[in-house]
Formats: structure tokens, C-alpha cells, sequence
């Protein structure tokens, strides 16, 4: 353990009693969570995500664990943190990288907080919580390799293999949205510019923002959705464009991973068409006479992310292995 986080452990270390934090730092929402030993959330409080402002957001999580943790028994000890956060640490530097959430980049987002609050702090990659939490007991339970892939603010993803995390060397597995759109047509699929400084990344046609910029109706998904289901031909039509983009995405990623089953997290991933329409879209995309690969709604809807940044702590875990370490004094500049 690094000398870094000893020095927000309490004299005779963590609480023995087994309770934890979990905070999801989404893009437009921050929420935290109570996690008893049993893995029951207790208190689920939310805030808005103050965009652009880093130290508002710093305080807003503090705020929020101030509130889950008033809801401990007040013999349990000094309770650990752990955060899910869009984007990754890299583990050269251990400054954010990677962040849609474009205010986070370049910050020790882990020293800060655990400076903040006083206690330590674990910081993972919101989709591999995500991920972990549906493989582990929720709707991919059981099953070997697992992607799990957040639609919201942004597009990401997490790998589970064998019950366990995929730990890369980069710290990026499972980023499917900085990759191309597969397939693209340009006059159909014309590239907007991405955050990252690339063009026309899964990103830009599959996030909440980008769905809404490519149907130009001047409405956000969930409107679009429900204007097609009123029989709105232009919204049908976005919608429809949507679920293939979804389904070509999702056959590059099946083409490389061959996932058992894919599980859709975030705020689109409440549109029931793409249950119905993406399996049957991405059959001319995936290289195989079949598609064995089952696509599927969390069972553990927007609790996911947050479920799975309580168990950062719990050495026992997998979740553990995905808590970043900082680099050795001797890693290359």
C-alpha cells in the first residue's frame, strides 16, 4: 500500500465491521451509497454533477459521503471510500485520464478526495464497476466473459472474465467509444467531433448528447423515444438509425471479445428497443453464422455503478484489483 493512502488510515486500520462507500461520479449525476456487510445499500442519496468545476465537484462528493456515512451505526469505525469515475487514472502519472467529464482531466482526483474527507479512497473506472456488479450477482451472473457497456453522458465499457476484472496494462479495456463507428456511411453516419480531439469515435453517435446531435429534432433520447412511440415518423426514423449504430458498435466488440453477455448500463440503456431490435441488427455485422451472445438491461438498474465502487475496498472482492496503485519512484518519465 502506498505511503500516500497509510496516511489516511486510522491508527489500527479500517473498520472490521465490513461497511463501505461507493460513489458513481457520473457526467450529469453523482450519487453514493451505504454498502452494509451484507452488500445491502443502505442510503442512496444524489446530486447534480457541478460541470466544470473540480472543486465543486470534490465538495459535492464530500457532501455525499457526509450523508451516507451519518447512517452507519456509530460503532462501525472509519469507513472507506470507493469512487467510479468516467475515465481512468494512469498509472504513470495518477492523474485522470480518458474523461468525458473533461474538468477531471489532469487531476489526482484520488489524493484530492482522500485529502477532503479525511479517509481513504479507492478510484475505478465507473464501467468496470458497473461491469463487475452485473457479473458478479446481477443480470451476467454465471456467465464466463461479460461486457458491460455504459450509455449515458458518454459510451464505455468494462470486461469481466471468470468472475474477475480484465486489469490491462493501459488501464483501458473494454473503451469501445473512442474507436470508430463501424461501417460508417458518410452520408448517413457524418463524424462529429469528439471530446478527444478525434472524429466521428462511437462516442459521438451512441452518448445521450450524441444521439440528440445526429436525430436534429431538437429533443434528448428519451423524448425522441417517446415521440416514436407516438408515431412520429422522424423520431422513428432516429431511433431506428440509433439501434443500428448500437448494433454495428456492439459486432466490433463481439468480433474481437466474444462476450457471453452484454449488459447496458446508463440512462439509454432504459430503451427497450434496443433490446428488441439491436440482436436482430447486429446479425449482418458479427463474423459468425449465429450469435450466441445475449444482450440485456442490469438487473441491478442504476444501482450498478455505485454497487460496484462500494466493493473497491473489499479486499477479498475481485472489485479490488481494479483500485489503481501509485507508480513506483523508479517508473520511466
Amino acid at each position: 500500500m502506498a505511503e500516500f493512502t497509510k496516511k489516511f488510515l486510522p491508527e489500527g486500520g479500517l473498520n472490521a465491521a465490513g461497511w463501505t462507500v461507493g460513489v458513481d461520479l457520473g457526467g450529469t449525476k453523482i450519487e453514493a451509497a451505504l454498502a452494509a456487510p451484507d452488500g445491502a445499500l443502505v442510503a442512496r442519496p444524489r446530486a447534480p454533477t457541478p460541470r466544470g468545476d473540480y472543486a465543486g465537484t470534490i465538495e459535492a462528493i464530500a457532501a455525499l459521503v457526509a450523508t451516507v456515512t451519518a447512517c452507519a451505526p456509530a460503532d462501525v469505525g472509519p469507513i472507506p471510500v470507493g469512487v467510479g469515475m468516467p475515465g481512468a487514472l494512469s498509472r504513470r502519472t495518477g492523474l485522470v485520464k480518458n474523461a468525458n467529464s473533461t474538468w477531471l482531466i489532469g487531476k489526482p482526483l484520488d489524493h484530492d478526495l482522500a485529502r477532503r474527507l479525511g479517509r481513504p479512497v479507492r478510484v475505478a473506472n465507473d464501467a468496470d464497476c458497473f461491469a463487475l456488479s452485473e457479473a458478479i450477482d446481477g443480470a451476467a451472473a454465471g456467465a464466463d466473459v461479460v461486457f458491460g457497456v455504459i450509455l449515458g453522458t458518454g459510451v464505455g465499457g468494462g470486461v469481466v472474465v471468470g468472475g474477475r476484472p480484465l486489469a490491462s496494462p493501459n488501464g483501458i479495456a473494454g473503451e469501445w467509444g473512442h474507436n470508430p463507428l463501424p461501417w460508417a456511411d458518410p452520408a448517413r453516419d457524418p463524424a462529429h467531433a469528439c471530446y478527444c480531439g478525434k472524429r466521428g469515435c462511437i462516442e459521438t453517435y451512441l452518448s445521450g448528447p450524441g444521439f440528440a446531435a445526429h436525430a436534429g429534432i431538437g429533443a434528448d433520447a428519451a423524448e425522441i423515444a417517446a415521440a416514436a412511440r407516438a408515431g412520429d415518423s422522424e423520431a422513428a426514423a432516429a431511433l431506428d438509425l440509433y439501434c443500428d449504430r448500437l448494433a454495428r458498435g456492439l459486432a466490433g466488440a463481439i468480433n474481437i471479445l466474444d462476450p457471453d453477455v452484454i449488459v447496458l448500463g446508463g440512462g439509454l440503456s432504459h430503451l427497450s428497443e434496443l433490446y428488441e431490435r439491436v440482436p436482430t441488427y447486429w446479425k449482418k455485422y458479427v463474423f459468425s453464422d449465429h450469435v450466441e451472445t445475449r444482450l440485456t438491461p442490469p438487473l441491478h438498474g442504476d444501482s450498478g455503478g455505485v454497487r460496484g465502487a462500494a466493493w473497491l475496498w473489499r479486499d477479498a472482492d475481485p472489485a479490488a484489483i481494479l483500485a489503481w496503485s501509485p507508480p513506483h519512484d523508479d517508473a520511466p518519465p
